[in-house]
This record gives structure tokens, C-alpha cells and sequence, in this order.
């Protein structure tokens, strides 16, 4: 319905009131530390449940509904959790045992302090393979053959402490990125950058596998170009490779990547998944165990698990400014691969999540595990979607898969004593086949957006040539120069008017229906120039300004010196619907001095109409 009398910003202001003006950082801060110190028996309830989302939740469990799918989803993650922790432990250059550390810990803190009903929490190829990074260049492993075994374990107890210290940093970022409220930040790894990258780096994975897959005693080579220095020390170490080793992993393989397949393809049919990982590991252990292989062919076994838990202590502090630009990158990627799963599974199931109480879920689990010697740990892709497929609801299934974890350190750790690391170096392997499969995206994402491909294989190159945390880097900031980019070359064209409404569209896009410069219309439209004379000369301008989300002062002097020089040309310059920010910006800027309030407008048929109201002949307009 068109309006009697056209709405300029005054007018609009006067009759429904004036934008509250925007609150500096400082005022707003004021305002929340307000909001926050307000004592009440019921805010302090609402805060408990905020931050404890389990007195949310629990109180309102269904036990005839959703205990006996909690029940079997948490056990059969718990017993994929085993094989995965100590696989995904060698990844970040210790023990196995600590990856079972890593499997218990994290879980049950999620479980009190996360919002994702679905996400399983625990040990992740990317993680790990970014701390055993960080291991390796700091505590190198030693390979002189005449090494005892005390200086043996005095660089695995420093390696242990080195992993936990990263832990421990990348806890304590994420709860200071929890009280400045920064869970947005999550939002500059875009879904390009975060595939690429996640599959760049299952590709480090993989190499990094092939001396364990292989039997060859070859240290990790760190730093830029890793892939390619681990595959020409492999090709150069091929004749030293352990033929029992090799025959194992071949065997393993071949059963694994079946049942992986299977598992996939029947998945709606599968009550649970078959536990591939934790058979193949039962009859690796049982094989290696009666024939006596790591004595007879020299095959590298886990050794001996510890029971029980280790005394927490604080982790190695004084290596903490060494790995503070690691612990970085690796606080970023377990956050955002954390929360783009934790929303992925959310939006399944109609239900929300709270980005910053996930920053607190997650390091309050870095943060108190580092205490016992575990290693970084966020959401991971295999066993979330184990959860979810076995019929988990809510995140009761994270205190079952713990108790599974816990019955292996306390009393089943020994059983594990002959499990070959090559099998575990198979799980890693295996474990891969979701990433490797975003290969498959990239068509559909070529159809979609040039862009975004090229942001994708830009972050796959450097993740793969450089290495995983100077990529990520590089996908990052090449990510945000696009959106910079695009952003600095915005189109300004000329609008016209749909016939029969008052919709403005550019008329080099729409021709079809479009108002063409006509003494009737009035509408100056087209990509041609005005015609010469009086009749035809341009009056007046509209700049639609409904598209430019703020304006810095650089912007502002930019645009009163266009609306200047049109007046010095003889046409009056008017904007429309200029946001609150923009108009707040323009007026401090000086706005009034140039423009009239007879030239603001709300929207740009109030500019048109006004125009065509006040002139005596018909003016002509360019929108």
C-alpha cells in the first residue's frame, strides 16, 4: 500500500522516534558486568544450568525412551575408543597409554559441560598428528641403537609432559576466548577452509603412517615439505622393511576397509556398527601373543599398559612460551572441527547449542586432563557419527563409553601388552576414509562457487606442501581476502523501477519490465548516458544505500565529497535507506552541512515519490 506522504529520515524519526544511539565497548561491557552481578535465587539457577548444562538435562530424562540407546551407542563408541586412543596416541608421538587417558578424561567432563547431545569427544587424527608436530621438534625420539633404557624413558617422560603442556595452553586459550564471549571466531574457518584442511591433513596422516605400516625405524621429519621428506626416507629405507610388519598391516587392511565399507552401506540396517578395529586388535594381540613375533621377527608391539591412573601434576610450564603459536593453531582446530560437528548433528536433530559454553566445555576438558598427562582432545568425526548411527540421545552416552575406557585401565590393559603397533597404525589409516571422501565435493562445489574452490584447493596445497599449521594459516587469511576482496569491489549500477510496483532493481539485470527514461516516468534507467538539453538533463540522484552495512570515516568524507561535487554539477544528491550505524557515521561526519533532511529517506520509492511531488516538470532521476 503506498503511503500518502513520502518518509524522509525526519519525518520518520518524528513520529516513531529516534535509533537509541550505539553504546561504545566500554558502556556495553558495563552494562553486561551488570546484567551478570544480579543476585537471585532464580538467575542463579539459570546460570547453573547455563553452565552446567547436565542439571539441565538430567532432571529431564527420559529413561524408558532413551537409556537402552544411550546405553549401547556409549558402549560401542567406548570399545571403538580403544583401539582409536592408542592408535591416535603414536600420532601425537607417546604412549599408547596415554591416548586411553585422552579416550576418558575429556568425555566425562563433556558430558557435565557440553550442549551437543551427539558429540563424542576423545582422541583426533588432526589433533594429534598437530601435537606429535609439536613432540617431535621439540624431543626428538632417539635412534642411537646403544641408548639405555633410562634415557629411553627420560625423553618419553618429556615428551609426555611436552604434549600435556600443549593441552594445558590450548585449555587456558579456549577458556579466555570463553570470557571475552568470542565463539563467533569459529566462523572465519569456513567450511572450504575446514575440508580442505582436514583433508590435506589426513593425507599427513597417512604418510606419516607408511615407516609403521612398514616396520622402518624412520624418525618423523617436522616442519615444511614433511610429506615429501617422510616419502624420500621411505623410499630410500624400502629395502630394511619388516616382512612380518608389512604382511600384518597388509592383513589388517584387508579386513578393516571391508568393514568399514560395510558398515556404510548397511548402516541403516546395523543395530551397531561392526567393531572392525577392536576384533581386528582381539586377533592381532591373541596371533602375536602365541607365536612370539616381536622376539622371533622383530615386530614392534605396544608393550606394557599401566593399570589404574596417573597422579595429576602439572605439566612441563617452562615449555609453555615455546609452544604458545602451536597450541594456537591447535586450539582453533579442535574448537571449530568441535563445534561445526556439534550444529552439523544439532540441526539433524532439532535442537540448539551454545557456541561459548562450548569453549568452556572444551577447556575445562583440555585444561583438567593436561593435569594427567593427556594430550589435546576434541569432537571426533568417526565416533560422533557412531554415537548418533547406534542411537544415542543425549550425552548420558559419554558416561558408558567412559566406563568401557575405565575397565580397560584399570583391569583389560594387559591383555594389550602384544598388540602389534602396526595394526594401530592401520586403525589410523582406515580412520581417514571420511576425509579422503571430500574429494568428492569438489564438483558440486565448482558448480556452486568458483570461490569457494579456490579457497578449498588454495588451503589443500598449502596444508599438503607446507605443513598443517602454516596452511590452515594460509587458508585462513586467503579466505578472509576474498570476502575482503569482494567486499572492495562492490558493483554500483543504475536501478529502475518494476512496472506496477515500487521494487528498484539494476536494469542491466532485469530489461524485462523494467521503467525505461521516459517523460511519464521520470526514471532516469539504462546504462546509457542522459540525453543533452533541458528536458532531458539529470536533476537529481539517489544513491540506494540499503546495501552498505557500515562506513568508516574514509567512506564518509569519500561520499559528502560526491554528494559536493554533484551539487556543483548541478544535481542534487539524496540517499536512502541508510541503517542506524551509516546515518550515525554520516551525521558526526558532518552530514548536515551538505545535505538538507529534505534528502534523507527511508526508502528509495520515498525519494522518487518526493521528487516527483515538489518539481514542477518532470524531473529526471538517476537511481
Amino acid at each position: 500500500m503506498s503511503r500518502p506522504v513520502p518518509f524522509t529520515e525526519r519525518r520518520f524519526q518524528q513520529l516513531y522516534g529516534a535509533p537509541e544511539p550505539e553504546s561504545g565497548p566500554a558502556r556495553a561491557l558495563r552494562r553486561r558486568v551488570a546484567r551478570g552481578c544480579r543476585c537471585s535465587g532464580a538467575a542463579a539457577l539459570r546460570l547453573l544450568r547455563r553452565r552446567l548444562p547436565v542439571c539441565a538435562w538430567l532432571p529431564r530424562y527420559r529413561p524408558g525412551r532413551w537409556l537402552l540407546g544411550d546405553a549401547l551407542a556409549g558402549l560401542t563408541v567406548g570399545i571403538v575408543h580403544i583401539p582409536q586412543g592408542m592408535a591416535f596416541a603414536l600420532l601425537a608421538s607417546v604412549a599408547p597409554v596415554y591416548g586411553l587417558y585422552t579416550s576418558f578424561f575429556p568425555v566425562l567432563l563433556y558430558t557435565l559441560l557440553g550442549t551437543g547431545r551427539h558429540v563424542s569427544t576423545g582422541t583426533f587424527a588432526v589433533v594429534s598428528l598437530m601435537t606429535g608436530s609439536v613432540v617431535e621438534q621439540l624431543v626428538p625420539r632417539p635412534l642411537e641403537p646403544n641408548a639405555t633404557s633410562a634415557e629411553l624413558a627420560r625423553a618419553e617422560q618429556q615428551r609426555v609432559g611436552l604434549a600435556a603442556t600443549v593441552a594445558f595452553l590450548v585449555g587456558l586459550l579456549m577458556l579466555a576466548m570463553f570470557a571475552a564471549q568470542l565463539g563467533f571466531l569459529a566462523t572465519y574457518l569456513s567450511e572450504p577452509v575446514v575440508k580442505a584442511f582436514t583433508n590435506g591433513a589426513a593425507l599427513h596422516v597417512l604418510v606419516s603412517q607408511l615407516p609403521s605400516l612398514l616396520g622402518l625405524p624412520l624418525p618423523r621429519s617436522p616442519g615444511c615439505f614433511a610429506i615429501f621428506k617422510t616419502l624420500a626416507s621411505v623410499a630410500w629405507a624400502l629395502p630394511l622393511t619388516n616382512v612380518a610388519e608389512l604382511l600384518i598391516s597388509a592383513l589388517c587392511l584387508a579386513l578393516l576397509l571391508p568393514i568399514k565399507e560395510l558398515n556404510t552401506r548397511l548402516r541403516s540396517r546395523l543395530p551397531t556398527p561392526i567393531p572392525g578395529e577392536i576384533l581386528v586388535v582381539l586377533a592381532a594381540t591373541g596371533v602375536c601373543f602365541a607365536s612370539s613375533l616381536d622376539t622371533r621377527y622383530n615386530v614392534q608391539i605396544v608393550g606394557p599398559l599401566p593399570a589404574g591412573f596417573p597422579q595429576p601434576r602439572l605439566p612441563a610450564l617452562q615449555a609453555l612460551p615455546q609452544v604458545l603459536g602451536d597450541s594456537v593453531a591447535i586450539g582453533f582446530v579442535a574448537y571449530a572441527v568441535s563445534v561445526a560437528l556439534a550444529m552439523i548433528y544439532a540441526e539433524k536433530h532439532g535442537y540448539t547449542i551454545d557456541p561459548n559454553q562450548e569453549l568452556l566445555a572444551h577447556g575445562v576438558s583440555n585444561l583438567v586432563s593436561s593435569l594427567f598427562a593427556c594430550f589435546p582432545s576434541s569432537a571426533t568425526l568417526a565416533t560422533t557419527n557412531i554415537l548418533e548411527s547406534a542411537g544415542g540421545h543425549t550425552q548420558l552416552a559419554g558416561f558408558f563409553s567412559g566406563a568401557v575406557v575405565f575397565m580397560v585401565l584399570m583391569w583389560l590393559g594387559p591383555l594389550f601388552h602384544s598388540l602389534p603397533k602396526a595394526v594401530l597404525a592401520c586403525i589410523n589409516v582406515t580412520s581417514l576414509r571420511q576425509m579422503v571422501l571430500q574429494f568428492g565435493d569438489l564438483p558440486e562445489l565448482w558448480r556452486i562457487s568458483r570461490i569457494d574452490f579456490a579457497v578449498w584447493v588454495v588451503t589443500w596445497l598449502a596444508v599438503v606442501v607446507l605443513n598443517v599449521d602454516v596452511g590452515l594459516a594460509v587458508g585462513v587469511v586467503f579466505s578472509m581476502m576474498t570476502v575482503i576482496c569482494r567486499t572492495q569491489r562492490a558493483e554500483c549500477m543504475v536501478l529502475g523501477k518494476a512496472a506496477n510496483t515500487e521494487i528498484y532493481r539494476p536494469v542491466q539485470r532485469h530489461r524485462k519490465e523494467i521503467c525505461v527514461p521516459s517523460p511519464s516516468c521520470g526514471l532516469e534507467g539504462g546504462a546509457g548516458q542522459p540525453s543533452s538539453g533541458a528536458a532531458g538533463r539529470t536533476q537529481a540522484a539517489i544513491l540506494d544505500c540499503s546495501g552498505i552495512p557500515f562506513v568508516d570515516s574514509a567512506g564518509a568524507r569519500l561520499l559528502l565529497q560526491m554528494c559536493v561535487e554533484s551539487q556543483q554539477a548541478g544535481i542534487r544528491m539524496h540517499l536512502a535507506a541508510c541503517n542506524g550505524e551509516v546515518l550515525e557515521t554520516l551525521s558526526r561526519s558532518g552530514v548536515g552541512q551538505h545535505l538538507a533532511p529534505q534528502q534523507l529517506f527511508v526508502t528509495v520509492q520515498d525519494a522518487v515519490s518526493y521528487l516527483t511531488h515538489t518539481t514542477e516538470k518532470s524531473p529526471a532521476i538517476w537511481v
